[in-house]
């Protein structure tokens, strides 16, 4: 959803090498926090990781980027006849192949495709609905995938493919509950939309004028969804901006007013349950909203990051407690392993994350 996160916080803190001591087997030892130069000015708003070696981000201007050697170096380019959409969300298969999704009313909410790294790019997909905008999408595999817009006509607006990307058609409204008016999405960082194993998939939602921010949840590869309530309330310009799963039933929404830089209020809610109840947690110890949010795989405990315009943090014990590893401005984070994860955000930051060593 067009909101606040579309402009740019001008935070330019300079990051530098960061060490944390920790004691206690399975806690994180001499946490890293290393920048990395992209060669691009970009707003970069979202990441895919492929393994330690391969990463894709995409961002303002059209932007994408691709490193093959762990962030040592970046290349950057603009998709041809894109400069003026914002690549929001990104999904990478490999280092060859990866798809773009752009945000916008109507036409400006697309879906592209590079089979070749990013030497030529297929447009797959163009929203025809004016009142549509898209979010963010995600992928169970090569073939399979979903994409979320914005609701209107009081329908949530769902499209998915099963071939990869050469078609995708719209969710039936029949398979979805009921949308609120205005509801929607936040476009803050492509975790809006989360996918697990091969058949689970859970939206977060927002910017629906009273009750609370709620979680369309599908266990059949979108065939059926219900929706459930979350703890933390909804507004115009507040909700759910991040969807993490670290297993079927452990899982957590984040969010908060993406216009309120200095809210303190609680914006991080947990599920044991496949994401049917919720339960408010600590919220992480810089202020303002989390924009994007995810596990840590293979971590030897259970490691969620937050990222937002305040900073950066994680909590290895549920949200009980929250260390804090940077201020900086951020807007997405990934991690392909426990050594190797990715923050992005404003004026083409790229920090690279190193939690267990």
């Amino acid at each position: 959803m067009n909101r606040p996160p579309v402009a740019v916080y001008a935070l330019g803190l300079i990051l530098a090498a960061l060490t944390i001591p920790w004691a206690g087997s399975g806690q994180p030892l001499d946490p890293g926090v290393t920048p990395q130069v992209s060669g691009s000015d970009a707003l970069f708003i979202g990441i895919s990781p492929v393994s330690a070696s391969v990463v894709w981000i995409a961002g303002t201007g059209g932007t994408y980027g691709r490193t093959m050697d762990g962030g040592d170096t970046w290349v950057t380019g603009v998709v041809p006849g894109a400069d003026s959409l914002q690549f929001r969300d990104v999904h990478a298969v490999d280092a060859e192949i990866a798809y773009l999704l752009s945000i916008g009313s109507g036409d400006q909410s697309r879906i592209y495709k590079t089979e070749d790294g990013g030497a030529s790019w297929m447009l797959q997909f163009v929203n025809a609905e004016p009142e549509g905008f898209f979010d963010c999408f995600d992928f169970w595999d090569d073939h399979h995938g979903l994409a979320f817009s914005d609701s209107y006509e009081g329908s949530f607006y769902l499209i998915q493919t099963a071939d990869g990307g050469r078609s995708w058609e719209r969710i039936p409204n029949t398979q979805l509950p009921p949308a609120r008016p205005g509801e929607g999405s936040f476009a803050a960082s492509g975790h809006c939309l989360h996918v697990h194993g091969d058949s689970s998939a859970w939206v977060g939602t927002g910017a629906s004028e009273g009750g609370v921010a709620r979680v369309l949840r599908t266990t059949d590869r979108g065939a059926t969804w219900s929706v459930h309530d979350t703890a933390f309330p909804q507004g115009a310009v507040s909700g759910i901006t991040s969807v993490a799963f670290a297993d079927p039933l452990r899982g957590a929404v984040l969010g908060g007013d993406v216009a309120d830089m200095e809210s303190k209020a609680n914006n991080v809610a947990l599920t044991t349950d496949g994401g049917i109840t919720w339960k408010l947690v600590q919220r992480p110890g810089f202020t303002g909203p989390v924009y994007g949010a995810t596990y840590v795989p293979g971590a030897p405990v259970r490691t969620l990051v937050a990222v937002g315009p305040q900073g950066v943090a994680y909590t290895t014990n549920d949200g009980e407690a929250w260390s804090t590893l940077t201020s900086a401005n951020h807007w997405s984070v990934g991690f392909a392993g426990p050594e190797a994860g990715w923050a992005i955000g404003t004026e083409g930051r790229i920090t690279k994350l190193t939690l267990f060593r």
